[in-house]
């Protein structure tokens, strides 16, 4: 009885050796997700259907159905992940967002590796960017011990005025440019400082997929533009 209601208490309510152990399994699945999303993006680049589709996913209106449809695949596998206590039904949302987000890739990183000169540079250049600004920021939250949850209405409106521009962008037919990506880099800076403090405020002992799958969206999120912004460079 004594363990099935620790189960239920908060991080910070738990041992440190409890603790301890979530933050391991958190971040574990976070680079399992990574590999996976390796993955899950070198078998969709072999097939010659899927890369055209999706580069045709890109063009006018299209886009922004793309965007809608990774949106509402978020929107439901984080609500898997967090409703249900089923360990087998977390790791099909964790999965099945990571699917997608391997699938929004594709045109980016098509382009970046086969049509740029230095482009497997630029990959690894901003993957390794990626997981440094990644590991200091989180290493911000575990040093400071400071509560990050205020970022979330900031958070909030800053994505839904992202989300603004991006459509007003794609009907209107401007570039949103250089000085865009780096807003979203910081946007997504501050996700994740917000996803890490919550690893500490928000989740029990049992929410280490879902704390993952947070995590994970804010690093492709940072990924994404600061892979953008290298491929502007070039």
């Amino acid at each position: 009885m004594e363990d099935i209601q620790n189960d239920k208490l908060l991080i910070s309510q738990v041992s440190d050796l409890d603790r301890v152990a979530f933050y391991k399994k958190t971040y574990g699945h976070v680079a399992g997700g990574v590999l996976a999303f390796i993955l899950f993006e070198y078998l969709l680049l072999q097939s010659n259907t899927i890369v055209e589709f999706a580069l045709s996913m890109t063009e006018g209106y299209r886009w922004l159905i793309m965007l809608g449809g990774f949106m509402f695949i978020t929107n439901y596998a984080e609500r898997m992940a967090l409703k249900t206590p089923d360990k087998n039904k977390q790791y099909l949302a964790y999965g099945l967002y990571i699917l997608a987000e391997a699938f929004i890739f594709v045109p980016l990183i098509y382009i970046a590796a086969f049509y740029m000169e230095t482009g497997p540079e630029i990959l690894n250049q901003a993957a390794i960017v990626t997981l440094a600004l990644f590991s200091g920021l989180t290493a911000v939250v575990f040093v400071t011990k400071k509560d990050f949850s205020f970022l979330k209405t900031g958070l909030t409106i800053g994505f839904f005025i992202a989300i603004g521009l991006i459509i007003a962008g794609t009907l209107f037919g401007f570039n949103l440019g250089l000085w865009f990506s780096v807003a979203m880099c910081l946007l997504a800076g501050g996700s994740i400082l917000y996803q890490t403090s919550n690893l500490v405020n928000k989740y029990t002992t049992e929410d280490y997929i879902p704390a993952a799958l947070g995590l994970f969206a804010s690093l492709m999120l940072l990924f994404w533009y600061i892979l953008s912004i290298f491929m502007s460079r070039d």
